[in-house]
């Protein structure tokens, strides 16, 4: 009899578990950047003045925000693991839980103290004082939502590593209409509030990410499913080996995710360098090529948790599994985002600005492009994204951290910067760079990945 029925039903069994879970992640990445896409839309009816002060401010805060991001990130794993280990944990989970929130919080005195001088730090930077100073006014309001929002972080990991991912898609998809609706109150001065300009911007980020924190906290405190873990409960106790842990952990996926943006960060100098024109064409590419790393992003936070959850019961094969299926649906989506980028790119820019518009069209024209290479961009970016989700399910986070050093700073930066420069290829050379520092860095993850075995990095 053919058995080839029953050896494909641990492969369907799997992909059915990473769909579900990576479904729910991917809105709720899609929700969180058009939470930040609303405060720009908003700051745009101020004019262009206060757009630019708004994206030097809120670029300032996202570097850090980043690093508080990566940091949490090591819940994920961390639960996951003791799951498989005891699928019934409880005391395990919670101090992890406990001790993830210690150590965003942890973070948050040093970078208050940093942002609160953000208008010196822009100026020494190289940015126009009026506008620096117009960022400050943002960011001394904004800087204060980097607790709660870590809070947030925390716990919505707390409920995608128990598979159960839908509430934190709640919560901010619900936060959207509301920061909508408090940014329109406080910036522009509706419903009894004085006009507040980008202090006022700043000001509702914060409430919302309040109103996101409160949101989590009513659920893993309502739902029968989360409240027996009672993650609020002798909250102040320390538990300092399982803050270590974190830190272990979560420090290596912060200086990556640091790494990464900062790249990104550094392209956009370079562009300014260009020209005008490559720089506004680089930030309407680059929005587009985000806008699609979310699907990625979501698919490798996923990866994180089966494979995370198949090694912490000592499972090989599952966690094989785990990780080869999220880094083909990986691979699937990026195809089919490539021949969107190829195919259609006008289409794609003309959400930005008026593709037809004589006086838009080299921007147009760079930004297709940039699309081009963006193609490309989209199989490397989406085999980084996802390899180093199935690493950090391994708990494997320190040598991904090397590779992107040197994938992103080395020979990106390097790469592009020679193209741009030297060869003179310009803008079309930076994202040249960009791709093939990400692909250096995806092969390196895929391959380290596929030799996990060998190198140790699960159990035998």
């Amino acid at each position: 009899m053919d058995d080839n029925p029953n050896r494909s039903a641990p492969w369907r069994t799997e992909a059915r578990a990473l769909l579900s879970l990576s479904v729910p992640l991917v809105i709720g990445n899609l929700g969180w950047s058009a939470i930040a896409a609303t405060d720009l839309l908003l700051l745009g009816r101020l004019g262009p003045d206060a757009v630019a002060a708004g994206s030097l401010g809120l670029n300032l805060y996202t570097a850090f925000l980043i690093f508080g991001i990566g940091l949490t990130t090591a819940a994920s794993p961390l639960i996951a693991s003791e799951r498989g280990r005891r699928l019934h944990s409880v005391r395990d989970i919670r101090r992890t839980v406990r001790q993830t929130i210690w150590a965003g919080a942890a973070i948050c005195i040093p970078v208050w103290l940093l942002l609160w001088h953000s208008e010196a730090i822009l100026i020494l930077l190289g940015q126009d004082p009026e506008l620096s100073a117009g960022a400050s006014d943002l960011v001394r309001s904004l800087q204060w939502a980097l607790l709660p929002y870590m809070g947030f972080l925390v716990l919505r990991n707390f409920v995608a590593a128990l598979e159960r991912p839908i509430w934190g898609v709640i919560v901010t998809l619900a936060t959207v209409p509301f920061n909508l609706l408090v940014g329109w109150a406080l910036i522009f001065g509706h419903l009894g509030f004085p006009p507040m300009g980008l202090h006022g911007a700043g000001l509702a980020s914060l409430i919302s990410s309040v109103f996101m924190l409160i949101g989590m906290m009513l659920v893993v405190s309502l739902d029968r499913r989360f409240r027996r873990y009672h993650l609020l409960g002798r909250f102040w106790r320390a538990d300092w080996g399982r803050f270590r842990t974190v830190w272990r952990v979560g420090l290596p996926i912060a200086i990556t995710l640091g790494l990464e943006v900062t790249v990104f960060n550094a392209a956009v100098f370079l562009m300014g360098l260009i020209g005008r024109a490559s720089l506004a064409a680089h930030a309407i590419a680059i929005q587009i090529a985000a806008l699609c790393f979310m699907v990625p992003m979501g698919i490798g936070q996923a990866a994180t948790v089966r494979v995370g959850y198949a090694h912490g019961r000592r499972d090989r094969a599952a966690a094989g599994r785990a990780g080869w299926l999220a880094l083909g649906l990986g691979t699937a989506f990026a195809v089919c985002s490539a021949a969107l980028l190829i195919g259609a790119p006008r289409l794609l820019i003309g959400g930005f600005i008026d593709v037809d518009l004589p006086a838009n069209a080299e921007v147009t024209r760079l930004a297709v492009a940039f699309l081009g290479v963006a193609a490309l961009f989209q199989l490397v970016d989406s085999a980084q994204a996802v390899g180093a989700g199935v690493l950090r399910g391994l708990q494997d986070t320190r040598v991904p951290m090397l590779f992107a050093a040197v994938g992103y700073w080395v020979i990106g930066i390097g790469i592009g910067t020679l193209l741009a420069f030297p060869m003179k290829l310009g803008g079309v050379g930076i994202w040249l760079g960009l791709a093939a520092g990400l692909g250096v860095v995806a092969v390196l993850l895929v391959w380290r990945w596929s030799w996990r075995e060998r190198l140790g990095l699960v159990p035998h």
